[in-house]
């Protein structure tokens, strides 16, 4: 009697299919292990870059720091001629890292502890209260928001405008615009608000500089700040800056003054120099504006530095009741309001009080709880204004100004 193959082996049926099961289960297992190790890999791996990086931020923590210096000129044959902090000047080698090209004259660099070479080249920086002066946001105010003075209007937007926007015109006719404005008048006549509408509706860099902020404690700052205000303009041309208050460094020089006084004139000479030096000062205009134009320094009024005078006077019956109708279209008023009262009685006003009547006849309104502005609120708020006015003292006087 023939004998079967399994029995003859001593496996049954049974034995062989838990044997097939078995044997998937552990290929199933080592398929799982594999990727296991897969992955315990990559993790290997990514901690091993991570342990990598860290030992190379320890080395770069314990190296030695470097020095700065100030690159004199460039020698050649990977040499230079560096000023270092300290005083001396040095002439130092050059790593391979450090691009040739980049090494112009006054540049930063930094150089290494021992032997004094430069590794790299610093980015030029520039004072935060440089760049804090920049003016990001564009101001609301436009020349529809400005009554009374279409004709110094149209003189800002000759000099200011037109040279940056249509530059082709000027070479054309070989003419050469003003770099220079300066906006003098009483104060509230409108000085500062031009200069808004010159930054809305230009697309220059806008930088704004109260003039009292360039004068410091320390000697030669002022005059640091000055020349880094011209390079910041330069370097972000085309642009505009804007001296407000110029009268607080530009009055006239005195044989006899203090220490504070000699500061002032250091941080003027420096104004003047940076505004018609040597040195290009490229597509960059300067507006200033000052209540006191009679005390200013004669150098800065010739020509070459602010060729252009524009007088901002008070406002004649014309340019009153443009002022009026400018700050009254946003306000809620009666019908019957009379225009030709509001010019009358507003007299002598300046701008800004020509505005501050109209805030305070919509105070009154407000007080009486109502939601419209009426006559009788204005004749209170030219009240209110004249008894404040009697109490400062009047405007002073520029008619000697020439």
């Amino acid at each position: 009697m023939p004998i079967d193959e399994e029995e003859d082996l001593g496996f049954t049926n049974q034995d062989t299919s838990y044997l097939l099961s078995y044997t998937r289960h552990l290929e199933r297992q080592t398929r799982r292990l594999e990727k296991e190790k897969q992955v315990v890999e990559g993790e290997r791996l990514r901690l091993q870059r991570e342990v990598n990086n860290i030992r190379s931020e320890l080395d770069r923590l314990r190296a030695p720091p470097l020095f700065a210096g100030t690159l004199v000129r460039y020698l050649g044959d990977n040499r230079a001629l560096v000023k270092s902090s300290t005083g001396p000047q040095l002439v130092v080698n050059i790593s391979r890292d450090v691009n040739p090209k980049d090494l112009q004259p006054n540049v930063t660099v930094a150089m290494n502890q021992r032997s004094f070479a430069i590794m790299e080249v610093l980015p030029k920086t520039h004072d935060p209260l440089i760049q804090a002066m920049e003016v990001d946001l564009k101001p609301k105010e436009t020349y529809g928001d400005i009554g009374g003075l279409s004709k110094q209007i149209q003189e800002i937007r000759e000099v200011v405008e037109l040279p940056l926007k249509k530059p082709e015109l000027f070479e054309r006719v070989g003419v050469t615009p003003p770099k220079g404005i300066l906006l003098h008048g009483p104060p509230g006549t409108g000085k500062t608000l031009l200069a808004k509408a010159v930054a809305h509706e230009t697309n220059a860099t806008f930088i704004r500089i109260i003039a009292s902020e360039l004068v410091q404690k320390f000697i030669g700052e002022g005059a640091r700040l000055v020349r880094e205000v011209f390079d910041f303009a330069i370097e972000h041309s085309p642009s505009i800056i804007f001296i407000d208050e110029l009268d607080a460094i530009g009055s006239k020089r005195l044989e006899i003054a203090t220490s504070g006084d000699r500061e002032v004139q250091r941080t003027l000479m420096q104004l003047l120099s940076s505004m018609d030096g040597f040195e290009p000062r490229g597509n960059v205009r300067v507006i200033a504006a000052t209540n006191r134009p009679d005390i200013l320094d004669t150098a800065l009024l010739r020509p070459g530095r602010f060729d252009r005078l524009i007088e901002v006077p008070p406002a004649d019956e014309k340019g009153r009741r443009e002022i009026f109708q400018v700050h009254l279209r946003g306000m809620n008023v009666a019908d019957n309001i009379d225009f030709d009262y509001l010019v009358k009685e507003s007299d002598g006003f300046s701008g800004a009080e020509i505005r501050n009547v109209c805030i305070e006849a919509g105070m009154f309104a407000i007080r009486s709880n109502r939601d419209q502005i009426i006559m009788m609120d204005f004749q209170k708020a030219f009240e209110k204004i004249r008894i404040e006015r009697s109490r400062k003292g009047s405007p002073a006087n520029f008619e000697n100004f020439a």
